[in-house]
């Protein structure tokens, strides 16, 4: 039985290419870009099976609209895919008060405004299923990326307590944790700040080096098929790593964490007081 499923950040990367494994599999799909026209070919495609909407993630008022006419379209809106947002580089102390805020209004508060708009329609029909594009960044951190981490952190704590506020209403949530793929992620959609201080000069070396190695970057297209498992499957994870670098550097961190509570495991518990 095919779904009508909302797609943010459709335009391109992983928001396009998840539409049209969808679409192709017959399923309904509003797929939401700032320039709708990069959804051209879906649409000569597809033709009804898809709608373009317009959408800026950062206006809520628009987001409300769009949502009222997606449900109106195709009747209900069984997933939504909260994919829009971007990344941030350089260091945190060269990163402006432009580009922080800036970060952290489509990466956490558009996603906030988009799912607290899909929320009613979801609790009207008893179901649902919220995927949110978080990234491996909101478990653990890279530098460079600060106030990206920051958004995606932000992410993973706002919809992990949605998730257990409304699961006994059947709506789901997942939040997909991706490592680095050859997207236009850290390409054209990327934003950079100033590189001024000679201090952070190494940190901008080894981050360069790291990106220049072409087995850091995932391919996106081997994300489909873990993309669609999620959707079918009655009982979807929460969190979902995709990738091996953040598959095996999540194995490391946690491991890591469990070693230091452990260890300091004493001090905790008396920190308590009784």
């Amino acid at each position: 039985m095919s779904k009508a499923i909302f797609i943010t950040g459709a335009s391109r990367g992983f928001g396009k290419l998840w539409a049209e494994a969808l679409l192709k599999r017959g399923d309904k799909v509003a797929a939401s870009a700032r320039n709708i026209s990069a959804l051209d070919d879906l649409v000569a495609t597809y033709g009804n099976n898809i709608l373009p909407v317009q959408l800026d993630v950062n206006d809520k008022n628009a987001v409300t609209k769009a949502v009222l006419q997606v449900k109106e379209h195709f009747g209900s809106i069984d997933i939504l895919i909260n994919n829009a947002g971007y990344g941030v580089f350089g260091t945190v102390e060269e990163t402006t008060e432009e580009q922080a805020r800036a970060q952290m209004e489509t990466n956490f508060f558009g996603l906030l405004w988009v799912t607290q708009a899909v929320l009613p329609v979801m609790r009207a029909q008893k179901s649902g299923h919220i995927i949110q594009v978080s990234s491996f960044l909101g478990l653990t951190t890279l530098p460079m990326l600060g106030l990206y981490n920051a958004s995606k952190f932000a992410v993973e704590g706002l919809s992990e307590t949605i998730a257990s506020e409304v699961a006994h209403l059947g709506i789901k949530f997942t939040l997909i944790e991706p490592n680095g793929y050859a997207t236009e992620w850290a390409g054209n959609s990327a934003v950079q700040t100033t590189s001024d201080i000679e201090d952070y000069a190494p940190v901008r070396a080894a981050f360069a080096e790291s990106g220049d190695k072409p087995e850091t970057w995932g391919k996106p297209e081997a994300t489909v098929d873990a993309i669609l498992k999620v959707i079918d499957s009655p009982n979807p994870p929460l969190r979902l790593l995709l990738g091996k670098i953040a598959y095996h550097g999540m194995n490391d961190v946690y491991t890591e964490r469990l070693k230091d509570i452990q260890t300091w495991k004493d001090v905790s518990i008396a920190a308590h007081g009784h």
